[in-house]
């Protein structure tokens, strides 16, 4: 069950709340890259990310923020050119 508060969204056939927990396989695969690619961002501090008994995890509603923030950032560079 949800806590308080906790907003539910609709994704293809799956209902996920807000404060969902993504693995580095998930990530990858959300991102369409490599495993190893995910991993060196998230040990570079390049994705918001945190570990739980040393792996990587990830929030999906900081995910969602970063995958905004790169678009606007590629954006503005496209502005710039």
């Amino acid at each position: 069950m949800a806590s308080p508060g906790t907003t539910w969204q609709r994704r293809g056939r799956h209902a996920v709340t807000s404060d969902e927990i993504l693995t580095l396989k998930e990530v990858a695969k959300l991102l369409k890259v490599a495993e190893k690619t995910v991993y060196t961002m998230a040990q570079n501090k390049e994705l918001p990310a945190f570990k739980v008994r040393g792996q990587w995890r990830f929030r999906r509603e900081d995910m969602d923020r970063w995958i905004e923030e790169q678009k606007a950032q590629a954006a503005e560079e496209g502005s710039d050119e």
